[in-house]
């Protein structure tokens, strides 16, 4: 299998871990709305909205994933794969407005006012429940970073931080999240049994808005910066430019350029001093395989510009950053 077809069946396989947390997320909800209501604990509405807007940016992210899909044409020659950007960054809004807005703000309400809780048996099955469900889905998340991550031979951890695929971030994030808050939340209503307190159920609530936060601002970071124009990460430029720098027909990079132009798609501009050659045509079939080369090389790559420019020029290229700027 070449790495073409491998990183054909990497959408799908991202489309598959979507499903699977938007299904589990939103059976999760409706019972957690239920023990919520039935115990008036706000822990326990607070993970009701929290899976709630799990499921709401798990059906974002699938429309980021089919959207990101699609061929280019026309109107976008550059295909779709930024489309699953903007999606993915509407997905992690959902979760900053919907699950961390409402569960710190019922959060301070029951803090400040406090509320009498009824019977929490069916809250802790429900949690119990959730654990399992949610456990599922952030293994099965967890299972293709890792699979990712050995296919490029490097940490899972490095490969969750730099990866472009936001959709799977996202669901891996959320997943932990949601597993962080269940605790939480189980811990929340612990308390208010061994105190009597109702204010400790509300801190939970406030932990868990917190959590989402935080998940939700790192996640709208990372879409931002893609839908800006982030370049590929640094040592994929190296593997690049050593590649260009290896072949006959180049005598050196004057300058480099990348762009992500969607999860698994890199754009490459390029200003390259050519060696001398005799003719035009000459010129232009050197310039065909390297990029040829670089196609081969790099599946990711699906666009290349070769500007062909002579050395002295170097001296008076531009400086985009450094390797301290980007990621490495």
């Amino acid at each position: 299998m070449n790495d073409r077809t491998e990183r054909a069946e990497d959408k799908p396989e991202s489309l598959g871990t979507v499903i699977v947390a938007g299904v589990a997320n939103l059976v999760i909800a409706l019972a957690k709305l239920v023990a919520g209501l039935v115990s008036g604990s706000s822990a326990m509405l607070s993970e009701a909205m929290h899976s709630a807007a799990d499921t709401v940016t798990e059906v974002l992210l699938f429309v980021a994933v089919r959207r990101a899909g699609r061929p280019a044409d026309a109107r976008h020659p550059f295909g779709y794969g930024m489309a699953g950007f903007f999606w993915a960054l509407m997905a992690a809004f959902a979760t900053l407005i919907g699950g961390a807005g409402f569960s710190i703000t019922h959060g301070v309400h029951e803090i400040a006012y406090g509320e009498e809780l009824a019977d929490l048996t069916l809250s802790y099955v429900v949690l119990a429940v959730a654990f399992v469900v949610e456990g599922i889905s952030f293994l099965k998340a967890l299972s293709q970073v890792r699979g990712q991550a050995r296919k490029l031979k490097v940490s899972p951890q490095r490969y969750v931080s730099r990866t472009p695929d936001t959709a799977l971030k996202a669901v891996l994030f959320e997943d932990g999240a949601a597993l962080i808050g269940l605790l939480v939340a189980a811990a929340g209503l612990l308390a208010y049994q061994a105190t009597g307190d109702s204010r400790w159920d509300g801190a939970a609530s406030v932990v868990i808005g917190l959590l989402l936060l935080g998940v939700a601002l790192n996640l709208i970071r990372a879409n931002a910066s893609l839908l800006i124009g982030q370049a590929a990460p640094v040592r994929i430029e190296r593997e690049i430019r050593a590649e260009l720098l290896a072949m006959p027909e180049v005598e050196a990079v004057v300058e480099l350029l990348t762009m992500m132009l969607g999860p698994d798609e890199i754009m490459v501009a390029a200003r390259v001093d050519f060696v001398d050659e005799s003719t035009a045509g000459a010129l232009e079939r050197a310039a065909d395989r390297v990029e040829r080369t670089l196609v081969e090389r790099f599946p990711a790559i699906s666009q290349v510009f070769l500007d062909p420019t002579p050395g002295e020029a170097a001296k008076r290229g531009r400086v985009v950053g450094d390797d301290a700027d980007r990621d490495v």
